[in-house]
């Protein structure tokens, strides 16, 4: 069983969020920590860009907030390689393509395997050109995740059928969108693999509806607003919003 599938092994799983680097990579190799301490399934872990064009203000500050305190695609590596010592938690990157690019393919893949990492989508890599990274991750051990939003029956069913890891459904900004029932309905068709869905999610309450009918809860800008608030300080709200959150479930 791989790390990510471990995630959905005992019931719905939450998925929390944290701008790699932000406030600093000393407090948020913390947050990580607190996240997974109070039951986090699986860590998403953004790598800073200049142009993070899937990404509300919130996330959008926090990218130019850690690049300004020097955060780099090596530092963050570095992040989760600290993490990994200390958790087993399943952790994935969400990144942008120049990043990788930028860095070389196969040398980026390759240290995502040194530092113990599972998982990367990369929301701006459209599907149809997912092939010229797909082997690579897969041959370091590397899940290249896909996003779906809502489209074509026959597009969801596309993407589903050669995802990795886990399936993560865009769903509404400020509840779950009204078609979530029926994208996850197709998700299934195509694919064994879980779907988790996210966006905008930030109570307890949300979580439970959005776990109706997904296999996990992504939980995103709300935590990195609380990073922002309470900066180097903010890992024991963290914990305490995290813990509410997986009792949502």
């Amino acid at each position: 069983m791989s790390n990510i599938a471990k995630a959905f092994a005992n019931g719905k799983a939450l998925i929390g969020f944290v701008t790699g680097g932000d406030p600093s990579l000393e407090a948020c190799e913390g947050f990580i920590l607190e996240m997974a301490r109070a039951g986090a399934d699986l860590i998403e872990i953004g790598i800073p860009f200049s142009d993070p064009v899937a990404e509300g203000p919130v996330v959008q500050a926090a990218n130019l907030r850690a690049l300004a305190n020097g955060a780099t695609v090596e530092s963050i590596f570095t992040l989760v390689g600290n993490v990994r010592k200390k958790i087993d938690t399943p952790l994935v990157f969400l990144t942008y393509l120049n990043p990788v690019f930028h860095y070389g393919y196969k040398a980026f893949f390759a240290r995502c395997e040194a530092v113990g990492l599972d998982g990367i989508f990369i929301p701006d890599m459209p599907f149809e050109e997912q092939g010229e990274l797909r082997d690579i991750a897969a041959a370091h051990g590397v899940d290249l995740i896909s996003l779906i939003a809502p489209a074509s029956a026959r597009r969801i069913a596309m993407i589903a059928g050669q995802a990795k890891g886990f399936l993560y459904i865009v769903s509404g900004a400020t509840e779950p969108a009204a078609d979530l029932p029926e994208m996850t309905r197709l998700v299934r068709q195509a694919t064994d693999l879980p779907a988790a869905a996210g966006f905008g999610v930030h109570s307890p309450e949300q979580v439970c509806e959005i776990a109706k009918h997904a296999d996990g809860v992504i939980v995103d800008s709300a935590i990195v607003k609380l990073a922002e608030q309470y900066g180097e300080a903010a890992g024991p709200h963290i914990f305490d919003f995290v813990r509410a959150m997986k009792a949502g479930l």
